[in-house]
């Protein structure tokens, strides 16, 4: 089917300023972008969408998704760790929340539970339930014994073959990316931002697994150590970063074509702008979000001067941190970090496209059609897509998830 969306303003994902045209949709593809007002009248199509002024631009990327993180805009859970069925139930529904707000692609921090993930993701694959195009991961693997981020005891161990054997686990449950906890966790125990979780030759020992079975791997990771242990293993993407050394800014520059970073300015801020009640004490994560936003000023406009690709992606699912309000990233980007609105777009769209590795991020022929119709202007206030009533259509593979277009009323 071809469809015409018109009398808009194209966001393309680049960070060029929008401009008014019309985009032609064939099947699940962008098949052409139209600037000439005659050359869209006379265009072919089964469908025609009037935008009315909004502004069409590419799906959403979220870089750093915990989808059995339970909690939602739509629903709050008051404990972390849910029953392996609730989990399910959380993690789909975390999805189609994500894809309602506008979020096309999600790429995998970790998971609470195994085998979820990757069941969710052929899942949506096939139409069976709705939710963002999902690399997938599983559980975050720390060392046994070691005071890391909780994981449970199924991948724990230590040595370069217990590292292997867990590669070899991911591989056949079919999860694309892998996370690896390299730092403690302040939040969770104060100070342990400092500690290495890994030896070198475990690091060593999953990178070369990893790319031997084709996977990619996350990383937590807050000390220049823990840096450099990342890039050794040849990580995809790194996480905070937050007390990265002018040597580490130098070793995450010189890698830059390979690597991606998502600070996650989403969970800092929103632990800061919690009020939990008394029995719950949240006075260190409170003090190391402070501490992580402002090392991050300076750090990330760093980075991003030096071409290393910066990208949202929050920490979202905790009860004071909700899936649903994944936007506001974007928000965080401006306001401490110095990007303009369309750069943080950017960020979002074209860049996150680039981590996922697919055809996506872009208004461009040949494309998928993952694309949002937004009224208003992101690139002036992109407080706007923290709305999702300013998100008049969401379109997924050239399928409408949300349509521009009232359904007719029946009596």
């Amino acid at each position: 089917m071809r469809q015409l969306i018109r009398n808009i303003a194209i966001f393309d994902g680049t960070g060029s300023a929008p401009f008014p045209g019309a985009v032609m949709i064939e099947g699940d593809r962008i098949a052409d972008i139209l600037r000439d007002e005659a050359a869209i009248d006379a265009a072919q199509a089964d469908m025609v969408i009037d935008g009315h002024g909004a502004t069409l631009m590419p799906g959403m990327v979220d870089a750093h998704t915990h989808l059995t993180w339970g909690s939602s805009v739509e629903k709050i859970y008051h404990q972390f760790i849910l029953p392996p069925e609730e989990l399910k139930v959380a993690a789909w529904r975390n999805a189609r929340v994500l894809l309602d707000h506008g979020y096309t692609s999600l790429y995998s921090a970790g998971a609470l539970g195994d085998q979820i993930e990757p069941e969710l993701a052929r899942a949506i694959a096939a139409g069976e339930t709705p939710g963002p195009r999902l690399v997938p991961s599983t559980l975050e693997r720390s060392p046994e014994g070691e005071e890391g981020v909780e994981t449970g005891d199924v991948f724990n161990g230590r040595g370069p073959e217990a590292m292997r054997a867990f590669v070899a686990y991911c591989a056949a449950e079919g999860v694309k990316s892998l996370k690896l906890v390299i730092s403690g966790e302040d939040a969770l125990k104060p100070g342990s931002s400092q500690d290495i979780l890994y030896t070198d030759a475990e690091m060593i020992a999953a990178g070369e697994a990893a790319k031997e079975a084709g996977l990619w791997i996350a990383t937590h990771a807050y000390s220049p150590r823990a840096i450099n242990l990342a890039l050794e293993a040849g990580a995809r993407i790194l996480y905070h970063c937050s007390f990265a050394d002018d040597a580490a800014v130098d070793a995450m520059a010189a890698k830059k074509d390979a690597i991606f970073y998502a600070p996650g300015p989403g969970v800092s801020v929103a632990a800061l702008e919690a009020n939990p009640p008394p029995h719950i004490n949240m006075a260190s994560m409170k003090a190391s979000a402070a501490e992580r936003l402002e090392l991050e000023k300076t750090l990330v406009p760093k980075l991003k001067a030096r071409g290393v690709r910066v990208l949202p992606g929050g920490d979202y699912g905790f009860p004071f941190n909700p899936h649903g309000r994944n936007a506001r990233d974007l928000e965080h980007f401006v306001t401490y970090y110095g990007f303009t609105p369309a750069e943080a777009l950017h960020a979002a769209t074209m860049l996150g496209g680039e981590l996922m590795d697919q055809p996506v991020g872009q208004v461009k022929p040949g494309y998928l059609a993952d694309l949002l119709l937004v009224e208003g202007d992101p690139t002036k206030d992109v407080r706007l897509l923290q709305d999702a009533a300013n998100i008049k259509m969401i379109m997924l593979g050239g399928r409408m998830h949300k349509s521009p277009v009232p359904e007719p009323l029946t009596v």
